[in-house]
């Protein structure tokens, strides 16, 4: 046997490598071996083992962090994937911004863990994990009155109007009724409350608890006296006045309909009748709005007048119902027809008199719109357009007041002093627009718009396009001078004054048009201050003490996270959510370029382009939908799916371009109205010119060029197809209106006037009346509940093809969805028709 003294001979080429398990054993059996040499193997193994041990625990820790870190390829990308349900994939980003009162924690609706609803949640500005919290009101009344120190909040509940001390939350009840009291407002003296019960105005004192009736109004009703007080716009009113109460001269069943308690309770009729200083009835169809002046004197209320002859309303089939039967769903009414307005009433509570506000004094109230002159074998009548009063403004430190009126045709905006105790009108700002009146903050016809009085109850603000581009404006009532804030190619979006009245802050895209960022401005306009530093789109919420900006940021290939900044130029933003998925994050999502390429008439054209690593010659536009609406720009799109589908394609080797053609937002008027009286028109001849930009800049085969888009992109994605054969070889018109005349009043009437008064322009601009120009493969597809673009539209337009003998079409038709699909099956099978249409076709060499 050997000992420890024992010699062992080991082989010189052995010496450098680890020992053998059976001389691991040996050596480390003899506890007094002393060998030098391979004492250091054996250790030297030891530390070998160790190490190997500490990176294997190593590795295991920070591999899953590493491969989500590893970019997955998007050729890995199908339909199926991108088109699951958003919330459990991409993930939810963060709405509905607000702030704690203190300022230290914001508050927001999120839905971090796919559930079926969002919830509210807060986190600090420090950072750290959102939590859930209810609570986004601290204890206090949603959406109260602020006393101007901002110590006192004035709110309503369940019907009754209370007090709350801002610091202590103590409550006092200023009302305790069955009826219910709405409306409440701090008057100009501030110990004076106001509130609105049974349609009437009143008033609370609130250190002596006097509560004073301010109007007696009385709701009508009964068709006849609808219908003849809502001619009075029109005709005259004193005529009216007396046929009307002619009519209960020979009718007694009309004088009891008159004479009969209405809009008020028997009971809150006998003590009006029993009252000491009994008021002056006023009888109108409806009222809201009640308004007292800052002196005291007048009560303002808007009525709203309902047309004689309402135009006749649609219905929707719908064929999968939880009855088995068909069921009607009741739907709009289409373009054209009599329409709603409304008017201004001034009470004047010493006189206890009334009057409707004559719109008939407006400057340029008869005008005929420029294309009735298209139309020279019929003659048109001047005379009183109908108008809306939208909205009604008092200083609340003057006596001052004004009147924002919109012409139901929607060529005319304006705003005007009026003079209570006359009611006489004076012009402070007329927009006149041939096409139609719109834009960012600009008022219409039922919408007022960004409107206001300054601090110094003098100056009202407002916003016009009367340079090109919507821009802030202030006029001063005292002195009639009027003042252009803001400058510039670019638009303006939501300004709001500084709780000192001393700054603006607003949203601009000054940059480029599709990056929106912060800006801050002295009131009295001048240099402004870009307070964000993130390109891409910054939707901001300030704090209650202004000092930090809650920040709703998001990028082109990004979705929306929440940030917060100090509010400074050159302040970093700190990111304080994390909403996308980690799957979504895997995939390198492309960031389109922003181009522009010239159209026929010279303009520049902006556009996304999404270029692939191995072009295969073909190409797709997508034409975005809604007419006025970005989508080239440097932030996360709300066509995400399309934005997922333009990756895949250009996965497959497709150049794709996506078009901010002649009718979208963000460009200024001329953009804007580019398609009046001719929808596709200029629209479509900027996607055409974008089909040969890609031909003559980047090398694509211009008989391979596809098309697609939903609604108004369906609608463009038609045209070109039946008016473009040669340019556009296949195309998928989703949820498209076929024949403008069958879409709704509001967008229509505003682009083309109405198929009655102009059916030049409804022809000129309607699909259907094209399809015989059809030669490339179609897809079109539609949900069948749709109740904005009917599915009548596609189904009169696939009758028109099969009698045309056109059969290079298909329809897929989707019975449970309506205009946007809400289910991810039909996004699927609607996306999966159109990459085979695009590879079936053009995407063969």
């Amino acid at each position: 046997m050997h000992n420890a003294k024992t010699s062992i001979f080991i082989p010189k080429a052995r010496r450098t490598f680890p020992l053998l398990d059976s001389q691991k054993v040996y050596l480390t059996s003899h506890k007094n071996f002393k060998m030098p040499y391979l004492r250091f193997l054996y250790f030297r193994k030891m530390i070998n083992m160790k190490r190997l041990l500490f990176l294997t625990a190593i590795s295991i820790l920070i591999l899953p962090s590493l491969l989500a870190q590893q970019k997955l390829p998007l050729s890995d990308l199908t339909v199926d994937k991108i088109m699951r349900e958003p919330a459990q994939w991409i993930g939810t980003a963060p709405g509905n911004i607000s702030w704690s009162r203190d300022g230290q924690m914001i508050f927001f609706t999120w839905n971090p863990d796919g559930d079926q609803f969002s919830s509210v949640h807060k986190i600090s500005i420090e950072g750290g994990t959102a939590e859930a919290d209810d609570d986004r009101y601290e204890g206090f009344p949603q959406n109260p009155i602020y006393s101007k120190d901002g110590n006192t909040m004035l709110f309503e509940r369940k019907g009754d109007i209370y007090l709350m001390d801002v610091k202590s939350k103590a409550e006092t009840r200023l009302t305790a009724t069955q009826g219910r009291e709405t409306s409440p407002a701090f008057h100009t003296e501030e110990a004076i409350v106001t509130f609105t019960r049974d349609n009437n105005l009143y008033s609370i004192d609130t250190r002596s608890g006097l509560i004073s009736q301010l109007t007696n109004i009385v709701i009508e009703e009964g068709d006849e006296e609808k219908a003849t007080r809502n001619r009075t716009i029109s005709g005259n009113r004193e005529q009216d006045r007396w046929l009307r109460n002619d009519q209960v001269v020979t009718s007694e069943i009309l004088r009891d309909r008159r004479n009969r308690p209405r809009g008020r309770s028997a009971r809150a009729r006998n003590f009006m009748n029993n009252m000491e200083d009994k008021m002056e009835e006023i009888e109108v169809p409806n009222v809201s709005n009640l308004q007292l002046s800052s002196d005291g004197k007048y009560v303002s209320f808007s009525i709203f007048r309902r047309p004689e002859n309402p135009s006749k309303r649609t219905i929707v089939p719908n064929y999968v119902s939880s009855t088995g039967y068909t069921s009607e769903i009741n739907a709009r009414s289409k373009v054209g027809g009599e329409r709603s307005f409304s008017e201004i009433g001034i009470y004047n509570i010493k006189a206890d008199s009334f009057y409707i506000v004559d719109s008939g004094q407006l400057p340029g109230i008869t005008d005929l719109p420029d294309y009735v002159k298209q139309y020279q074998d019929r003659s048109f009548e001047k005379k009183n357009r109908v108008v809306s009063a939208t909205g009604v403004f008092w200083s609340p430190t003057e006596n001052y007041v004004v009147v924002h009126f919109g012409a139901v045709d929607n060529k005319d905006r304006w705003i005007m002093r009026l003079l209570p105790e006359s009611g006489d009108l004076i012009p402070i700002d007329r927009q006149r627009d041939e096409a139609w009146i719109a834009g960012p903050g600009i008022g219409q016809e039922y919408f007022s718009g960004t409107m206001g009085f300054m601090p110094d109850g003098k100056t009202i603000y407002y916003q016009s396009e009367k340079t090109g581009y919507s821009h802030l404006y202030t006029h001063n009532l005292s002195n009639g001078v009027t003042k252009q804030l803001t400058k510039g190619k670019y638009e303006v979006y939501s300004p709001s004054l500084s709780k000192d009245g001393k700054k603006w802050y607003f949203t601009a895209n000054m940059k480029h048009p599709g990056i929106r960022h912060f800006y801050s401005m002295s009131a009295k306009g001048g240099k402004t201050t870009q307070l964000t530093t993130m390109d891409g789109n910054n939707e901001v919420t300030l704090s209650p003490d202004e000092k930090n900006l809650a920040i709703r940021y998001s990028y082109s290939n990004k979705p929306w996270e929440l940030y917060v900044q100090a509010n400074k130029a050159g302040a970093v933003a700190k990111q304080l959510t994390t909403s996308t998925k980690t799957e979504f994050k895997r995939y390198d999502w492309h960031e389109p370029e922003l181009v522009t390429f010239k159209a026929e008439d010279g303009a520049n054209v902006h556009a996304r382009f999404y270029k692939p690593e191995k072009p295969n010659g073909a190409a797709v536009i997508f034409v975005h939908g809604a007419g006025y609406l970005q989508n080239v720009h440097s932030w996360w799109s709300s066509y995400f799916r399309e934005y997922m589908f333009n990756n895949l394609l250009m996965a497959k080797g497709y150049t794709v371009l996506d078009i901010d053609y002649r009718a979208s937002a963000g460009y200024g008027r001329d953009w804007r109205t580019g398609i009046y009286r001719h929808m596709g028109g200029k629209d479509l001849s900027d996607n055409i010119d974008g089909a040969k930009y890609l031909v003559e800049s980047h090398n694509i085969d211009p008989k391979r060029i596809g098309m697609y888009g939903g609604s108004y992109g369906g609608f463009i994605t038609l045209f070109a197809m039946f008016k473009h054969p040669d340019v556009i070889a296949a195309g998928a018109a989703l949820r498209s209106v076929t024949d403008w005349a069958h879409y709704n009043h509001g967008y229509t009437s505003n682009i083309l006037n109405t198929p009655v008064e102009d059916p030049k322009a409804y022809k000129q601009s309607s699909p259907i009346y094209f399809a015989e120009g059809l030669q490339g493969n179609l897809l079109i597809a539609h949900g069948m509940i749709d109740d904005n673009v009917h599915f009548q539209d596609v189904v009169r337009l696939s009758q028109r093809l099969i009698e045309l003998g056109k059969d290079n079409w298909e329809m897929a038709v989707y019975p449970m969805e309506r205009h946007g699909f809400t289910t991810p099956s039909s996004w699927t099978d609607e996306y999966k028709r159109i990459l085979k249409l695009f590879e079936n076709t053009i995407g063969k060499q």
